[in-house]
């Protein structure tokens, strides 16, 4: 148990004794919240639980803190203080905080991870987008955005599995099949812009495509029917854009534990997912199609699932792929759609509770939009294409490093204004720079202090590191883990984003204010011990935002 935690336990305990005393009533304790003040004179930790308390108890704040306060007590502690309208301030005895970072170090490369959690496993679903041309900006924020939030979950001790679902069947992929083979006949000169597909994808890429099959295999399928050369084209171009959406999402730090296709689904588990929802008494029939009552659960009216010409609606379609992932096990379901998905969510959560699966067992996390901006000035189109920028080009513009961090520093939920001039520089007001340099500044401590011998060893004195500089990084530390587990139950992984940025502050607080190398040697072996610490935890904080930390820059 870290220090945070035997505080909580003992606010708890002391307020339970209040109750057993008879001074304060039987009542529901409140979420003990602990924060770290903002002026170190305030103390190592604060809590408003007075206050959080003061209506359940019907008591004045200022006499709850004080009961609190007198029932505490421990070696750990130096004394307490209650503030304003009843702020509790703890300030710990000084052999508390190095022991605290003594333990972080004795933790090694395994700080930063959590034990396993005992529970069935989650499934988050993300970026599936349709697989019919090159990934967007959009694609980009929720590539970032999930992968991170499973690096995250992990890190928290969640048995997590990522998903991606590929759309490989409906009218989208024919439509694509319809647009690769007008381009090869127009390439043929067999056909004209004026007669292409009205709901065909018009990108530069449905244009490569066909190049490449005409290179590959010339005009050979001229001679085929228009239906025989469509299930080619269907095929060829589905591979190849599945094939470029892994290269780009590889590329760009996001893997997934399965790739799920759509097709898997049709025809025998639609069916099996109506014929559940029949036997449940959800369905009905209407005008020669089946309808879910999903009106019973909210919805503002009733969903087609089956059309009057016996084809599955795109929510049938989704019906049995929530019930399929439930029926893998997974306790939870965490699924990312962009934002104008929002109406969708309650006629998916709707057919849950119809199948007898609990709805608040499927989470849906909303991404909101993301403009690009350069000069001051709003990028709507790509330079390349004059169509919407793609993930590739925004790579090749700011790198990966910095689009994934710009990515995720933002709540998913809030709309995201990415700053593409800010993204390229190489200066403090870029976050991403600032923390990676905080890490090669380390690293370069490191090789200097290698040339020099001097190393950490076993009898480190850290009660030595006394600057406030130094006391801010070891506090900062010791809230690492927590920041994981919050980011992880918040679904927050701007959290760990801020994080990094604030450690990363504090340590280049520290380098201009303490010198490493040339003091005494005790010292000098104390701060290196610190700054060690302070890499890992960067640098795990990096990884789980799927950042990389240089050591040179």
């Amino acid at each position: 148990m870290d220090i945070k935690d035997t505080l909580l336990a003992a606010i708890e305990e002391a307020a339970k004794a209040a109750i057993a005393d008879g001074v304060f009533p039987e009542a529901q304790l409140p979420n003990i919240i602990l924060e770290v003040p903002p002026k170190k004179e305030m103390g190592d930790f604060a809590t408003n639980f007075a206050m959080q308390s003061a209506k359940a108890f019907r008591m004045n704040p200022r006499k709850i803190a004080e009961e609190v306060t007198g029932r505490i007590n421990g070696d750990w502690l130096e004394h307490v203080e209650i503030a304003g309208p009843g702020f509790i301030n703890f300030f710990l005895k000084a052999n508390v905080l190095y022991d605290g970072l003594k333990a972080i170090m004795d933790r090694g490369e395994s700080f930063g991870q959590l034990p396993k959690k005992d529970m069935k496993p989650v499934q988050v679903e993300y970026v599936s987008a349709n697989p019919t041309g090159p990934l967007h900006v959009g694609h980009g924020r929720g590539a970032a955005a999930g992968s991170a939030l499973v690096n995250v979950m992990r890190a928290a001790g969640y048995p997590v599995t990522s998903e991606y679902y590929i759309n490989d069947a409906g009218n989208q992929i024919n439509n694509l099949a319809l647009s690769v083979d007008h381009r090869y006949l127009e390439l043929l000169g067999k056909a004209t812009e004026d007669t292409f597909p009205e709901n065909g994808y018009h990108g530069a890429d449905i244009i490569d495509t066909a190049q490449r099959i005409i290179k590959k295999d010339g005009d050979k399928y001229l001679n085929m029917s228009e239906e025989e050369r469509l299930n080619i084209f269907k095929e060829l171009a589905l591979k190849e854009k599945l094939a470029a959406l892994k290269e780009d999402l590889a590329a760009f730090n996001c893997e997934f534990d399965v790739w799920y296709s759509e097709r898997t689904l049709h025809p025998d588990k639609v069916k099996a997912a109506i014929e559940a929802l029949q036997k449940n008494g959800k369905i009905y029939e209407e005008g020669g199609a089946l309808w879910l009552k999903s009106t019973d659960y909210g919805d503002d009216k009733d969903r087609v699932v089956i059309r009057d010409n016996g084809v599955p609606t795109y929510l049938a379609a989704d019906i049995a792929y929530h019930k399929d992932k439930f029926e893998r096990g997974f306790g939870k379901l965490i699924n990312i759609w962009g934002a104008d998905h929002h109406g969708y969510i309650c006629r998916v959560k709707a057919a849950m509770s119809a199948l007898g699966y609990n709805a608040d067992d499927l989470d849906v996390l909303l991404l909101q939009m993301v403009r690009l901006l350069r000069g001051g000035e709003l990028v709507k189109l790509s330079k390349r294409t004059g169509q919407t920028v793609t993930l590739a080009e925004l790579i090749e513009e700011v790198g990966t490093d910095a689009a994934r961090y710009f990515f995720i520093m933002r709540s998913m939920d809030s709309q995201l204004d990415f700053d593409l001039d800010l993204a390229k520089s190489k200066s403090n007001e870029n976050p991403v720079y600032y923390i990676q340099y905080a890490h090669a500044r380390i690293c370069s401590i490191f090789r200097q202090a290698e040339e020099t011998g001097l190393k950490v060893t076993d009898g480190v004195e850290l009660s030595l590191l006394k600057d406030e500089t130094e006391i801010d990084i070891i506090n900062k530390l010791q809230e690492y883990e927590e920041e994981i587990e919050r980011a992880a139950a918040e679904y927050a992984p701007q959290r760990i984003a801020r994080y990094a940025y604030e450690l990363a502050g504090k340590f280049h607080s520290f380098y201009n204010q303490c010198r490493i190398l040339g003091v005494d040697d005790k010292l000098a072996e104390a701060r290196l011990a610190l700054v060690t610490v302070t890499a890992h935890t960067i640098r795990h904080a990096l990884g789980i935002l799927g950042v990389s930390a240089p050591e040179k820059m």
